[in-house]
């Protein structure tokens, strides 16, 4: 078994670990709660972020609160975070890498969230989504089938 650690693409930006992985937890809540996939753009911080969502209808304050409760209830399941190597040619039949850049390579970081969530990702993160604090939706927009999602961690 070879236990040497390939080299990825080379990332552009630092995320803040806790907010990224919050990002993960709360793909991951869309997708399993409307069936909408992850973002389909994205741009985190530090003090609030974003997430933008293919989407049919302006959801009601109801289906936001379960959205923000079970992402809080992931990152209170203490779910490691964890890395795994895999072959492009094997990663395409588990995940969707259309939003990947050309130059990802034919190895690519797949970041596992406990059985929560998966993808592939050159980011940075948390060990355990223990350490991220409380999740919250702070505001949200629907125009033009785009739901946009504004989140922050307290």
């Amino acid at each position: 078994m070879n236990t040497e650690i390939p080299i990825l693409n080379e990332h552009n930006k630092q995320e803040y670990p806790p907010m990224h992985t919050a990002e993960h937890l709360l793909n991951a809540t869309m997708d399993k709660m409307f069936g909408c996939g992850r973002a389909v753009s994205a741009h985190v911080e530090r003090k609030k972020s974003k997430c933008d969502y293919l989407f049919d209808t302006n959801p009601s304050v109801e289906e936001l609160q379960k959205v923000e409760d079970a992402v809080n209830a992931a990152i209170e399941a203490d779910y490691p975070v964890t890395y795994e190597f895999v072959a492009r040619e094997d990663a395409v039949k588990e995940f969707d890498l259309t939003r990947l850049p050309n130059d990802a390579g034919e190895t690519l970081r797949i970041v596992r969230i406990g059985d929560y969530d998966a993808c592939p990702c050159v980011g940075l993160h948390v060990a355990s989504t223990s350490e991220l604090g409380r999740f919250a939706i702070i505001s949200h927009d629907f125009a033009d089938g785009k739901l946009r999602l504004r989140f922050k961690l307290k």
